[in-house]
């Protein structure tokens, strides 16, 4: 009996990246993509790939910044897999490596529980180049979920997670049902399920 599902955010409830979505409004899109690329691979450390990519968002306007992460596009499914969770009676948590400024304003479209990400430090209407929070590390997910864990009183098998890259394999391992979701090849070994069609509602069938 499943009681509390985390998935992440970018490319698994959103369609894309947020911080690549900035870095395009910016004109620094191939840069961070690439990195954004690499991180999820697992070629790259988290911590060094957020702030790397962060530093390459200075300056940047922070009200052109709230437009965006107001706007992004979600996975097909994403609302009426959250509801059809909730339904069942089953908690539902979002853990993102990217920002508090694109699940905060998610959480109210799709109606999830709570979330965990991180928040772009700003000074004088614009991006410092700075960032902190929650998911700082490759390590992060997996933490918070076991304090989570505990503070719910549940076990690993009352709880699933979707995700689609490397700094998700830490939560993945505090959980007994875990959903790869179109996701990198280092993410897949670590499921119990891989789901390749993009359509969140093909979770339904393990849950």
């Amino acid at each position: 009996m499943i009681k509390l599902c985390v998935f992440d955010f970018d490319s698994t409830l959103m369609d894309g990246e947020t911080i690549t979505e900035i870095a395009k409004a910016y004109g620094v899109g191939d840069e961070v993509g690439s990195i954004t690329a690499r991180a999820m691979a697992g070629e790259l450390d988290f911590f060094e790939a957020i702030t790397e990519r962060t530093k390459l968002l200075k300056g940047f306007d922070a009200g052109i910044l709230r437009e965006i992460t107001a706007n992004l596009p979600f996975i097909k499914g994403a609302k009426e897999i959250i509801a059809y969770l909730k339904a069942k009676g089953i908690k539902v948590v979002v853990f993102s490596g990217g920002f508090h400024l694109a699940t905060d304003v998610a959480r109210e479209k799709l109606g999830f529980d709570a979330s965990f990400a991180n928040y772009l430090h700003e000074k004088d209407g614009k991006l410092s180049g700075r960032v902190g929070g929650e998911m700082m590390f490759g390590f992060s997910k997996g933490k918070v979920l076991a304090e989570l864990k505990g503070l719910m009183g549940l076990k690993s098998e009352e709880v699933m997670c979707v995700g689609d890259g490397a700094n998700d394999i830490s939560m993945f391992k505090e959980a007994g049902l875990t959903i790869a979701f179109c996701a990198n090849e280092i993410l897949k070994s670590h499921a119990t399920h891989c789901v390749e069609i993009k359509d969140l509602t093909e979770i339904k069938k393990y849950v």
